[in-house]
């Protein structure tokens, strides 16, 4: 599983800078009102409860969570939104796929594929099945704190595989349990920073010195896009580098 965490984890260090707070907002609040269309109440709409979850740890206004679900509803008038996932295979070979949600298709995708060209990728050819969904939880892990003893509780919820880094540890598990996972390592006083479900590449592909720099620049310059939401790729770069980034 060592690939997964790369990108998200530079994600959340992206996130937390104030300079991209609008940027942020503007993303959850899609994500919002793309999950209420399947309902507002988030005790039946996991997918809604997770967003809105997301949304106050990073802050979002209160006005802003409920624009997003009237313009679902149809109560307030707004961008129709489409969403799309585009793949194709990025600078040395790494698989890229890119999540889209755009009231202009024709935008969204001219972006896409320029990104993709201008750092010698293509815009082209299925690479889905190189990735697999799952729940990823991310658990801030006391020093005190046995690794084995918390897998062991994490398997009895449901949870299939653990990965640990630094102070902190990501559970993986098969999408549809997260929930369950969740809430059951909440109920033992496990504190779960983070959960998604998300694509998780099958295989990585290593890189080190300016390929990996590249690669980085590359996914930072797609996801920065207005249209896009989500980006998973299939790389694995050393940690020194992550911690130069955001």
């Amino acid at each position: 599983m060592a690939g997964h965490s790369k990108w998200a984890n530079i994600k959340h260090r992206k996130g937390r800078q104030d300079s991209l707070r609008g940027k942020l907002f503007s993303k959850i609040s899609k994500e919002i009102t793309i999950a209420a269309r399947h309902g507002v109440d988030p005790e039946k709409n996991t997918t809604l409860a997770d967003v809105l979850e997301r949304a106050r740890a990073a802050n979002v206004p209160k006005d802003n969570i409920e624009r997003a679900i009237k313009r679902a509803t149809g109560e307030l008038p707004g961008m129709q939104y489409e969403e799309t996932i585009y793949e194709g295979y990025g600078p040395y070979g790494v698989a890229v796929m890119v999540r889209v949600v755009t009231d202009n298709k024709n935008r969204a995708v001219s972006l896409v594929r320029k990104t993709f060209e201008e750092f010698g990728g293509s815009l082209q050819g299925s690479v889905a099945w190189l990735f697999e969904r799952r729940g990823v939880l991310t658990v801030k892990v006391a020093p005190q704190q046995d690794h084995d003893e918390l897998l062991m509780k994490a398997i009895d919820l449901g949870a299939e595989d653990m990965e640990e880094r630094d102070d902190e540890v990501q559970i993986y598990c098969p999408a549809e349990r997260m929930a369950a996972v969740k809430e059951g390592l909440k109920q033992q006083g496990v504190v779960v920073e983070r959960a998604e479900a998300t694509l998780v590449p099958k295989t990585t592909v290593p890189l080190v010195g300016r390929e990996a720099e590249k690669i980085i620049k590359f996914i930072e310059k797609l996801d920065d896009q207005e249209d896009v939401q989500e980006v998973f790729a299939n790389f694995d770069v050393p940690e020194e580098l992550l911690a130069q980034v955001g």
